[in-house]
């Protein structure tokens, strides 16, 4: 299993929380593609996810896990639930964990009345430009017009993968993030038990080296890949040196 750490260097370290809203996804009738989209690609900009929550589209749970993620994290981004229907109730939500009124944004409505023009322009598209009362600002929605919006370092996002994506891409070049993480995987035909112990030692030197140990099968031997993650260069380097080392050492006492 993967070993969890906290870097001591915090100054240099973003962590992020998401927050996946749906019954759908809770249900299995739709999969989840959000979670290692985000993670991939906040990464690459230094901020890494700390936390993840997939939770039913009920208001109190909503509010919950909002309040909780962004007193504790840098960043919250939510996914879902900012649609027409009636079970969209991120909006509604997200204002009542900020203690504000749902108000029409205006510019969120001018855009999509533009949209939809006045026949199409239905009440229930027109909810989708109602948003907490003191948006930072809105997030672009290339895709489908309706957009997400921005409260404090909550994130408000669609939860249809393309949709989604394409909001992402709007934000990404106004986060802030702290040092970009560096994987490296060293793979070998050993079962997890045979390296846990010595693993471990190397896990304990390295305090700023995220090291976990992933199974697998494959062409019919067992073996396990070496998944170590790290801001810190030089510790990685020499973390993935003393792996390396040890694969080593054992495959000499096997001969």
């Amino acid at each position: 299993m993967a070993a969890a750490k906290t870097s001591k260097e915090k100054h240099q370290t973003v962590k992020a929380g998401i927050v996946v809203i749906g019954d759908e996804i809770l249900s299995g009738r739709t999969s989840e593609k959000n979670v290692s989209y985000l993670a991939e690609k906040l990464g690459a900009v230094g901020i890494q996810i700390a936390h993840v929550r997939i939770i039913p589209d009920i208001e109190e749970e909503i509010v919950a896990s909002v309040n909780d993620l962004r007193r504790k994290y840098s960043y919250v981004f939510t996914t879902g639930g900012i649609g027409p229907t009636h079970d969209d109730i991120t909006a509604k939500a997200i204002a009542r964990a900020f203690g504000v009124t749902l108000h029409r944004n205006a510019e969120a409505y001018r855009r999509l009345k533009e949209h939809y023009h006045s026949d199409d322009f239905s009440p229930v598209r027109q909810k989708m430009a109602e948003m907490p009362f003191g948006v930072v600002k809105l997030i672009d929605n290339p895709v489908s017009v309706a957009p997400g919006f921005v409260m404090d370092n909550v994130y408000v996002m669609a939860g249809v993968p393309e949709i989604m994506r394409a909001m992402l891409d709007g934000i990404l070049p106004d986060l802030e993030g702290g040092n970009k993480i560096t994987s490296k995987t060293i793979s070998c035909f050993y079962r997890e038990g045979e390296i846990a112990a010595q693993l471990a030692v190397i896990d304990k030197k390295y305090n700023r080296v995220a090291i976990g140990s992933y199974p697998y099968f494959r062409n019919g031997n067992f073996g396990v890949s070496i998944v170590l993650r790290s801001a810190d260069e030089i510790q990685l380097q020499r973390a993935v040196k003393d792996v390396k080392l040890m694969i080593k050492d054992i495959d000499n006492k096997r001969l």
